[in-house]
């Protein structure tokens, strides 16, 4: 019974860590694929960037300009963008994933991102984060099931240094529109509600 019991506590001991491999090599080919993203807009590369999808994958934005509820639908919102974009840098910096406790195959994740775009010939900055969920499908390939993308700014670079600090830094569709963060954030919201607006001397 004893040996019984010291196998079958070496065989859950086993299990634990090949859970832990699985998770710790899952976030690192998740942060691959926001790599890829961002490398594929950039190329114009079509085909690379649908295959980062899963073919019921969803794209939204915060301020409701660039929303597709298919693959389909998310290819198309993506020729049009490129149609109208130039040459573009997108990078990545911090990326937060959080595996699902329950299902191996599923996670969410934050991650933090600027661009170099030219839309409409029109040199731009922008810095983003998207709120992302992943999927593991059967091919064993980490995809997007969903990206929502929020803008701290997206201005022609020639407004940059009279933008950053207005609310309405976002020019997208021929206008500008408020930021989606972080002025609307409950958190940013809460500090004022309990230590009053903010202070900013722009002498």
């Amino acid at each position: 019974m004893a040996q019984s019991t010291t196998e079958a506590s070496q065989a859950e001991a086993t299990a634990d860590i090949l859970r832990r491999l699985d998770r710790l090599e899952s976030k690192e080919e998740i942060r691959a694929l926001s790599s890829s993203y961002a490398a594929a807009c950039d190329e114009h590369d079509l085909p690379r960037l649908m295959d980062l999808f899963t073919d019921d994958a969803c794209f939204d934005a915060s301020n409701g300009m660039m929303v597709a509820d298919s693959k389909s639908a998310i290819e198309a919102l993506f020729i049009n963008t490129f149609k109208v974009r130039g040459p573009g840098y997108h990078w990545t910096h911090d990326i937060t994933i959080a595996m699902d406790a329950q299902d191996p195959n599923s996670a969410t994740g934050l991650v933090m991102s600027h661009a170099e775009t030219t839309p409409n010939g029109v040199v731009s900055i922008a810095a983003m984060r998207y709120a992302d969920t992943y999927r593991r499908e059967r091919d064993q390939v980490w995809r997007f099931s969903n990206r929502l993308i929020s803008f701290f700014y997206y201005v022609p670079a020639a407004q940059y240094a009279s933008s950053l600090d207005q609310l309405n830094r976002v020019y997208m569709g021929g206008e500008h529109q408020a930021a989606d963060y972080p002025e609307r954030l409950a958190p940013w919201q809460a500090f004022i509600d309990a230590h009053g607006p903010l202070q900013l001397d722009k002498s």
